[in-house]
């Protein structure tokens, strides 16, 4: 089927010039690498990295307002993966012998840790997309605690799609599963009546991924474009209704930067007022952060789909999981992190 699936892809590409084609999923770019996916694929269908890791575009200015509340005495609780990434100047990690840094598996566990300490005052650094959106919020909801505090790094995945079209030379998206699993499809029918590109929601498999560029093509031959969801085992047209209600109950829309992005409209959550007790930044005055970017180092150009880690001077040399100079290297979702992983030997 793979084999048959590759064939056609061959036959309809002959019909264009070039199609760029991007993603903003981590887990896809690994299927992508360890597959090999790019490798057998013409020449000219091109399979671009966006900004697909919650790690990566969390900002500098986030980690060092994390690195500055822990030096205040907060207890800064965080996934793993965050806390290896460089700030400006310094990581969580760094100075975890000196200040009270605990990785957590997700935000419930920081909850316990402050009930159970109600002497401390506990941050727990709140990223990722629509998937971790509802953890957090379920959390908040009905929670009755005057020492638990978020320092709120959640994003939107649909903005950002919508920025990238506007500004970005693409012919298609293979949409994000993991995301779609919980907005459903709606978000993708606006941008497809702005845009008029292929939108496939994808699954992670290899074969989810080719079948996606399969049906990309086709659309493309046919002039039918639309939002098609290869996904459906997993993906509804609602989505997650329990979710979506859940985040809404407690977030709302708002502007917010992306690491390598200006402000993105609505490309971010931010706590509705009755729920603005647990934001930190209306609990603690916090400075102005004057980020501080590594010279050399490409992430703004990686996570905008303009360069690939392999362009990077640095990339597996000064650059890499063991010392990693951008945040791209540090989580198992960052492009560079996964080129390393199964592209280390072939730069």
């Amino acid at each position: 089927m793979i084999n048959k699936i590759i064939e056609k892809i061959n036959d309809l590409s002959k019909n264009f010039d070039e199609v760029k084609i991007m993603h903003v999923c981590g887990s896809h770019e690994h299927t992508i690498c360890k597959y090999g996916i790019r490798e057998v694929l013409p020449k000219n269908i091109k399979l671009i990295p966006g900004p697909g890791c919650p790690v990566c575009v969390t900002t500098q200015k986030e980690i060092d307002t994390a690195i500055y509340l822990a030096k205040k005495g907060y207890v800064i609780t965080t996934l793993g993966d965050l806390y290896r990434v460089p700030g400006s100047y310094e990581s969580l990690q760094s100075i975890s012998k000196d200040y009270d840094i605990r990785i957590v598996y997700s935000v419930s566990d920081a909850v316990k840790m402050a009930k159970k300490e109600r002497d401390k005052k506990f941050v727990y650094v709140a990223i990722g997309f629509e998937t971790t959106a509802p953890t957090t919020a379920s959390e908040l909801l009905n929670l009755d605690l005057d020492n638990f505090f978020i320092l709120n790094c959640h994003r939107q995945t649909p903005p950002i799609m919508e920025f990238l079209l506007e500004n970005t030379k693409l012919d298609a998206f293979i949409c994000p599963g993991h995301v779609s699993a919980i907005t459903g499809l709606k978000p993708y029918y606006t941008l497809l009546e702005k845009y008029r590109v292929p939108l496939i929601v994808s699954g992670f498999e290899g074969i989810d991924v080719l079948l996606s560029i399969l049906m990309i093509l086709k659309q493309l031959y046919k002039n039918e474009i639309k939002v098609e969801n290869e996904y459906k085992r997993v993906v509804k047209e609602e989505g997650n209704v329990i979710a979506q209600k859940i985040i809404n109950e407690v977030f709302e829309s708002e502007d917010k930067e992306w690491r390598g992005f200006p402000k993105i409209k609505n490309g971010g959550y931010k706590l509705k007022e009755k729920y603005k007790k647990f934001d930190i930044f209306e609990n603690e005055d916090i400075p102005k952060m004057k980020e501080k970017i590594p010279k050399g180092c490409i992430c703004d150009k990686i996570l905008r789909g303009e360069k690939l880690p392999t362009d990077c001077p640095l990339f597996g040399k000064v650059c890499n999981p063991f010392n990693p100079v951008g945040s791209c290297m540090v989580s198992d979702e960052g492009t560079c992190r996964i080129f390393y992983k199964y592209k280390k030997f072939n730069f």
